[in-house]
């Protein structure tokens, strides 16, 4: 008998229309992959004994990898939500790039996205995340809080834009 595990909850099914083509882009370039690599295994299974043929292991663990990331993908794709971007800059929304300021006056930027998108090196944050879910609907000037292990903090929101 395994361990209870509870229910996962679903992230949102929205995306920009900049990830959902990014999304496609992948799907295509795995099919790609997938053709070079079912070559590559099966030059290697070629060569006789598989059972101590790393390059054989190695290619099938690929196969399976990408296998399971174009699943995803095909199955996630039709669920999601296209939003486009919003003209007015007066809210943040989904889609929405935002300017904060912290007490110490440190500035981030962050963009709102779906979960599909997430991407800390370009700032993309989820709308699922505890930030978001504070940001939204909130106007330039306001203040949010966020209960953070290390304490209360609070940012203010300097700007907002859509481009």
């Amino acid at each position: 008998m395994g361990r209870y595990r509870p229910p996962q909850v679903m992230p949102s099914a929205y995306i920009t229309p900049e990830g959902y083509i990014a999304m496609q882009a992948e799907v295509k370039n795995l099919w790609l992959r997938r053709r070079d690599v079912v070559k590559a295994l099966s030059a290697a299974a070629a060569e006789g004994d598989r059972s101590e043929n790393a390059e054989y292991i190695y290619r099938k663990k690929e196969l399976g990898g990408i296998d399971y990331r174009i699943r995803y993908l095909t199955k996630r794709l039709p669920t999601l939500t296209v939003v486009e971007p919003r003209e007015s800059n007066e809210k943040v929304y989904f889609g929405a790039w935002v300017e904060l300021e912290d007490d110490d006056g440190n500035t981030i930027t962050h963009r709102i996205v779906g979960a599909d998108e997430i991407n800390p090196a370009l700032s993309y944050i989820s709308l699922d995340s505890p930030m978001s879910k504070a940001l939204l609907g909130k106007q330039v000037d306001e203040e949010i809080s966020l209960e953070l292990p290390s304490g209360k903090v609070f940012y203010s929101i300097t700007s907002i834009r859509y481009n």
